[in-house]
């Protein structure tokens, strides 16, 4: 699935949704909504449903002081036009409910993948295909929008003594930097930011790796 689709890039989805209170994150926009409690929260999305109607683009998890919602039109096209104009009106109808949406607040927004590293990735696919019980002819999605994507990295030659999977973390443009201070405060290590701002490499104190990734220097 192509994480956004052909015409729009990540620059204009970004521009689009940020005043709003959104972000773009890996093929989607992204916010937080803080409420009161569970009953607020239900009310919020009872509202936001209505405006969604029947396109299935509106991800909502109902938390008892939050509701964080997710556009994407998955796994047809990725992010389309018409997700950040329903992102626009959803905003209206968070904004007549008396609630804020920020994707910035704290805890950020973020997107989570598990990276695998592989000489062959078709050999190795439907074993976690089936282990983890996801769906997918390329990245692996766990079809009750649980878990983390999964995906494969193609390798050159093995790399018998270095750890094979890796975390990538997606976070919101603005919030990488501070991301990245608090790991190495707290004892991590950069070993590359030669993708800046696209990614970054960090590893824990014993060599396991993981990226902070955003979206700023992928568009072509």
């Amino acid at each position: 699935m192509a994480e956004i689709a052909a015409g729009l890039t990540r620059q204009h989805a970004s521009d689009a949704v940020d005043h709003l209170g959104w972000r773009y994150v890996l093929g989607s926009v992204r916010t937080a909504v803080r409420t009161r409690d569970l009953a607020e929260a239900a009310a919020l999305v009872t509202r936001l449903a209505a405006v969604d109607g029947a396109t299935g683009h509106l991800h909502a998890d109902l938390r008892a002081d939050r509701v964080l919602l997710m556009l994407s039109t998955w796994p047809a096209a990725g992010l389309t036009p018409g997700d950040l104009t329903l992102a626009a009106a959803l905003t209206a109808e968070i904004d007549a409910a008396g609630l804020v949406p920020d994707a910035s607040a704290a805890p950020v927004t973020q997107a989570l993948e598990i990276a695998i590293d592989t000489l062959d990735a078709d050999s190795i696919r439907p074993f976690w295909r089936a282990v983890l019980d996801y769906e997918g002819d390329d990245d692996l999605r766990d079809p009750r929008g649980q878990g983390p994507a999964v995906w494969f990295q193609r390798m050159d030659a093995p790399r018998p003594q270095r750890n094979r999977i890796h975390l990538d973390v997606t976070v919101p443009h603005e919030a990488a930097a501070a991301r990245i201070a608090a790991t190495l405060a707290a004892g991590g290590t950069l070993l590359s930011d030669a993708e800046a701002p696209a990614f970054w490499v960090l590893a824990d104190p014993e060599g396991n790796e993981a990226c902070v990734c955003t979206w700023q220097g992928r568009d072509a």
